[in-house]
Order: C-alpha cells, then structure tokens, then sequence
C-alpha cells in the first residue's frame, strides 16, 4: 500500500491515491489540479523521510468544490462584572481528491 503523508494549510494529512480530504481554503478553481508538498511516503515496507528524495515525489489532487467549514462559537464572560462577548468564526475549506503519488 501506497501513502503519503503531505503538508497542507499547516496541518499534515495521511493520503492515499482516491481519497477526498479537506484542507484550508486553496487559491484554486474547482476543476483545476494542485500540488501537495510530502513529509514522509510509504511505499509497502519502503519509508522515504529525506529531503532530497522526497523533492522528486509529487502528490497531485483535483480540486473538487469550496466550501465553508461549521459555526464556532466563542463567548466570554465574566461573573460580577457585566461583561460578555460573542463572537463566531467559520472556516474557508476545499475539498480536493488525490489523484497520483509518483
């Protein structure tokens, strides 16, 4: 089994050829393909952690639609004060397919 470990909107996902992960929101059209860089791949009992080996590797994925991610909420409060704040936040996701690790 083939899988790789990619850098992606400072988190890093475990991917594999077929898989459909969420990432930060990419600066790219739904249709258009883009690069992940590698950490790690995994080739069956093969491990590839160096830094030059792993320049050679590409990880290609589809972006497939923008999205946004669900509502947090933020309160804060303190007792005997009179004081409260609310706030809310959703994040900006894309949705992208792995295509190819080579």
């Amino acid at each position: 089994m083939v899988y790789a470990i990619v850098r992606a909107g400072g988190r890093q996902e475990k991917v594999s050829v077929g898989d459909l992960v969420t990432l930060d929101r990419v600066a790219a059209e739904a249709g258009s393909s883009l690069e992940l860089s590698a950490v790690m791949l995994v080739d069956g009992d093969k491990v590839t952690t160096g830094a030059d080996d792993l320049s050679k590797v590409k990880v290609t994925a589809e972006v497939l639609d923008h999205s946004r991610g669900k509502k947090i909420v933020i309160q804060k409060y303190k007792n005997k004060t009179g004081y409260k704040k609310r706030q809310g936040h959703r994040s900006e996701l894309t949705t992208v397919k792995v295509t190819s690790i080579a």
